[in-house]
């Protein structure tokens, strides 16, 4: 698995708006706050053009909404317990796990390398087992506990 700075940088976003909502360690919601793009991209020093391309992505996927105007900002559409970092990366990068830029079951081979496309297949699904699994309220919770 590759992790593109564009979904590190997805993650790190979803987490700040997810913190900036006030969840709690059960994954609720608090008196939460809309975020500004700009904010974001200064708290977690990413650059404001890719940050908003981001954004997009995971508005489009259903992961955030945003509300336009001088008091506006982005939010979670649901609570940061039902948000895996699988849902994360998938809305910004499509599958999870790729051989030769193409998703792990579109492999094909023959003859002595023929097992690869299982290997990959295999490769795919334990990453998925982890990263599905994982949701951001974990991540926050994580921290909080963390020295």
């Amino acid at each position: 698995m590759y992790v593109s700075a564009r979904s590190d940088y997805a993650l790190r976003a979803m987490l700040a708006v997810a913190d900036a909502a006030g969840v709690s360690g059960d994954g609720g919601f608090g008196d939460g706050e809309l975020v500004k793009a700009a904010s974001l991209a200064e708290s977690q020093d990413i650059p404001l053009s890719f940050l908003q391309g981001i954004l997009l992505d995971l508005r489009r996927a259903g992961l955030l909404y945003s509300h336009r105007g001088t008091e506006g900002g982005y939010a979670l559409t649901r609570p940061a317990d039902e948000i895996s970092v699988g849902d994360v990366l998938r809305a910004v990068g499509g599958t999870l796990t790729s051989v030769r830029g193409l998703p792990a079951g579109s492999a094909g081979y023959h003859g002595v390398a023929t097992g690869l496309r299982d290997v990959w297949l295999a490769v795919d699904g334990a990453i998925a087992l982890v990263v599905d699994r994982t949701t951001l309220a974990d991540l926050l919770a994580d921290r909080a506990t963390t020295p």
